[in-house]
């Protein structure tokens, strides 16, 4: 069984299998991927693989950067996105956007 290259909380599954959620914020040690890069997708809690996404942009940015945009593109308001990002990422300052979208094979 090849390993997942990114990983989501199960909540997430859901949305982005429907394409509601097509953008993740990760902190600096996910901030490698680059445009073009196809990755296996698994749940966090688990690490069970339910997906490929490629990678269309990696782009760094603040909470206070965020928009509403960014919230519609998590499948959430922008005050749930910040307050799960603080939650997540406790202390963080900069983040990474990442914007991908989930491939059909």
């Amino acid at each position: 069984m090849q390993p997942n290259d990114i990983t989501f909380y199960q909540r997430f599954e859901a949305d982005i299998l429907a394409g509601r959620k097509t953008i993740t914020i990760r902190d600096d040690s996910e901030s490698h991927f680059k445009a073009g890069d196809i990755l296996r997708v698994g749940r966090f809690e688990d690490n069970q693989y339910f997906c490929t996404i490629e990678v269309l942009s990696v782009s760094p940015i603040t909470l206070d950067e965020l928009t509403e945009q960014h919230a519609k593109q998590e499948n959430m308001g922008l005050e749930e996105l910040k307050e799960v990002i603080r939650r997540i990422y406790q202390n963080r300052v900069i983040f990474f956007l990442i914007k991908f979208r989930m491939l059909l094979f």
